[in-house]
């Protein structure tokens, strides 16, 4: 039987985990793998890069779990610098330029990956493009954010106050800088959280000295000769030496919209549950991709590490010659600032009503701890629950560390 050739496009969460998944089960004689990663490096935790900021990871290449030589050694061939610019999906073939060099060859492919992750949302704001305001998304963002810090900015704007916001919020603070988180929304996480539990992490990070601006997103940025000077939001023109924007992200389909491949309304690219798309040969994971929200049966673009795993091992399986699926998330996930910990699951009230769900939504406040015992913090739980069956909808908690 001819050896296969199975490319990846994007070396990171879902492409690597697939080509890794697959891998241990077809040897290089059954399947040639090769992945191209437009960026430095493979296979980096993300969710690390506040960490890395705040000075708790160190050095930044402490967040990188697999490097082009340990794929190398599995018989995973990895090119770094690399961007794929087209697929053809007749010919079986890409358009890969070598960024260094400049220079276009053409792959061919019996199977294709589509692992393009997601960029995080840049709006068309006066301003934006100068020079210290910036994202969060790589560990080079990491590296730069943190050689600006040593070199002297004292004062931060964090334009949004979702997970990243406010991780990134916890992390200039520990670093000593003068933090102003902006909201367009009347809460953190109003996403994630309903406004009743979202309450207490303003507080905290009011607290821990940040200026907290709700319901009043950036209008825009003011520079000199280039560099960041403030940030026009609440009417106002805020200082910043550095802004840091985390006003969400958009799942990065171009790519394969222009070749064909489906794309859906939430921008993600349509796969069913084994992780193909309705173009045959081409597979697709992680934060590139549109996932079935199990509760509502809505369809999403949820970009985590954890999806992206899981949906490249379950690719890589069926690759592999195995069999399995992946029926969609709930919309876990868990973070904190400082000594506030929050987790939340399923959907929020306010989905619920937006969706004209008739639901009952229960708090509860106790301790992280019996009463007596020394260290015992506030904690909330709220679940919400559909009135007609019980049927357990979402849950959030969010209290003291435990």
């Amino acid at each position: 039987m001819p050896t296969k050739r199975l490319l990846v496009i994007g070396g990171d969460a879902a492409g690597m985990s697939t080509a890794s998944q697959a891998r241990r089960m077809k040897g290089p004689e059954e399947l040639e793998i090769v992945a191209f990663e437009r960026g430095p490096r493979t296979s980096y935790a993300a969710c690390g890069l506040p960490y890395f900021v705040e000075g708790i990871v160190e050095p930044a290449e402490k967040l990188v779990a697999r490097t082009p030589e340990q794929f190398a050694k599995r018989d995973i061939e990895v090119h770094t610098g690399h961007e794929v610019t087209g697929i053809d999906t007749a010919a079986r073939t890409l358009e890969v330029v070598q960024l260094a060099s400049g220079t276009t060859r053409t792959e061919s492919w019996d199977e294709l990956v589509i692992g393009t992750g997601a960029s995080g949302i840049k709006p068309p704001m006066p301003g934006i493009d100068s020079d210290g305001v910036m994202q969060l998304r790589t560990i080079d963002d990491g590296i730069d954010l943190d050689r600006r810090i040593r070199d002297g900015a004292r004062r931060a704007a964090v334009v949004g106050a979702g997970y990243i916001g406010i991780e990134v919020a916890e992390a200039l603070i520990a670093r000593g800088m003068d933090v102003t988180v902006i909201q367009l929304d009347d809460t953190p996480m109003a996403e994630a959280l309903d406004a009743d539990m979202a309450a207490p992490i303003a507080e905290a990070m009011r607290d821990a000295g940040a200026e907290v601006i709700l319901g009043a997103g950036a209008e825009g940025f003011e520079s000199d000769d280039g560099a960041l000077r403030a940030v026009v939001a609440d009417g106002r023109s805020i200082p910043a030496d550095v802004a840091v924007l985390g006003i969400g992200v958009r799942a990065n389909s171009a790519l394969a919209k222009g070749a064909g491949i489906a794309v859906g309304d939430a921008g993600g690219i349509l796969v069913d549950d084994r992780m193909h798309t309705p173009t045959d040969g081409v597979w697709a994971a992680g934060d590139c991709v549109e996932s079935r929200n199990r509760v509502t049966g809505e369809s999403m673009v949820v970009a985590l590490g954890t999806h992206a795993n899981k949906q490249g091992r379950v690719l890589g399986t069926n690759l592999g010659g195995g069999s399995a699926t992946f029926p969609g998330l709930i919309g876990t996930a868990v973070t904190k600032f400082r000594g506030l910990e929050i987790g939340r699951t399923g959907i929020t009230e306010a989905d619920a009503r937006r969706l004209s769900w008739d639901v009952v939504a229960s708090t509860a406040r106790s301790k992280t701890r019996a009463g007596y015992y020394p260290g015992a913090e506030p904690v909330t739980v709220k679940l919400i629950t559909d009135r007609s069956d019980g049927r357990l909808l979402g849950a959030q908690v969010i209290g003291g560390i435990g």
